[in-house]
């Protein structure tokens, strides 16, 4: 007697259809109510028969009907992180807009992962969320199938990878962010220009350097690869890759952080060393958070509009959870802007 095969073989031998529940329960082998269960998040179902009905489900591209998924008055907002003034700034836009519409907003925090835990997508399968926004954050491929099977929408803002041409995400023009900070440094007279980049493994990180590299090289400056350093968008960071950028005999007269709290970090590590900004450090950061205007000398900084990036995020996510069908999924990018204060000025003679 063979072993049956599995939904994923099963579906393989026939062309792609949709099942009703009670199809789906009968090749599963269990009863409707139990794949209810299952699409509700219920934790009254053995785990064996929990993932046969989730790859039944997956297989077949299973989608609750929209005027059947009862939904609670709630928007699920995942961070990787949440630690920060800049976390502050996207959960103001998200509630401004759950405000409006009579909603709540769940937060989650993923412990610095990039995909939250599987735990994470069957609390949301029982909550019933109007939909999900992900920070800085995707889902795996079973975490997407979970979602869309129970029509939960989600919308990855400022996403940390390539989020895919499917998926609804909102973002900012990182590369140009990094073009302008940098041309401003160039066009003060800055030649030795160095710059602390946040993870190499988030898409907005890469752009911003990116656009640094561009504006150095259009200005027929050569990169110097020994100025970039790699950092993780917290202030520990700024300040100790400061530390080994201002100790260097041939240290540059400018640095363009990845972030503002990298570039708070270096204020740390410019006052340590003895070194007046801007008179003998330039320093340009990247988000324009309140701080950056509190700060002595307020900080030049690269504006990303946070708040309304998430309140995009949410009236998108509301949009689609509204829908009687799939719309096209959307990939917004909102405008950066450079925001010239105090920190950054040409260079003095005896700058190295």
């Amino acid at each position: 007697m063979t072993a049956p095969d599995s939904a994923e073989t099963q579906m393989a031998r026939r062309p792609t259809q949709t099942a009703t529940l009670a199809e789906i329960a009968r090749e599963a082998g269990v009863s409707a109510p139990t794949v209810s269960k299952v699409l509700n998040g219920r934790a009254d179902v053995a785990p064996a028969t929990r993932t046969r009905v989730e790859d039944l489900l997956r297989a077949y591209g299973y989608r609750r009907r929209r005027a059947e998924a009862t939904r609670s008055p709630l928007i699920d907002l995942v961070f990787h992180e949440l630690e920060s003034a800049w976390a502050l700034e996207v959960i103001r836009g998200v509630e401004n807009v759950a405000r409006d519409a009579g909603l709540s907003v769940v937060l989650s925090e993923s412990a610095g992962r990039l995909v939250p835990g599987r735990t994470w997508a069957d609390q949301v399968a029982a909550r019933r969320p109007h939909g999900v926004i992900l920070v800085l954050s995707g889902l795996d491929e079973s975490q997407r199938a979970l979602l869309t099977s129970r029509s939960i929408p989600f919308v990855v803002m400022d996403p940390a990878g390539d989020p895919g041409a499917d998926v609804p995400s909102i973002g900012a023009t990182n590369w140009q962010g990094g073009l302008a900070a940098t041309r401003h440094l160039v066009e003060l007279g800055h030649t030795r220009i160095g710059a602390i980049s946040g993870p190499s493994r988030m898409m907005c990180s890469r752009a911003r350097v990116d656009g640094y590299r561009a504006a150095l090289e259009t200005a027929g400056l050569p990169v110097d690869a020994s100025l970039i350093v790699t950092g993780d968008f917290h202030h520990e960071a700024g300040y100790r890759l400061g530390l080994d950028l201002l100790r260097r005999p041939d240290r540059p007269t400018a640095v363009f952080a990845g972030n503002d709290l990298q570039a708070l970090g270096l204020y740390e590590a410019a006052r340590e060393l003895g070194l007046r900004i801007p008179e003998d450090l330039s320093v340009v950061g990247f988000d324009d958070l309140p701080v950056a205007r509190w700060v002595g000398p307020p900080l030049t900084t690269v504006r990303q509009p946070l708040t309304e990036m998430a309140e995009a995020a949410a009236k998108l996510v509301l949009d689609l959870a509204r829908e009687e069908e799939t719309s096209a999924a959307r990939r917004v990018e909102l405008a950066t802007s450079l925001v010239v204060r105090s920190s950054t000025a040409p260079p003095t003679p005896s700058a190295p």
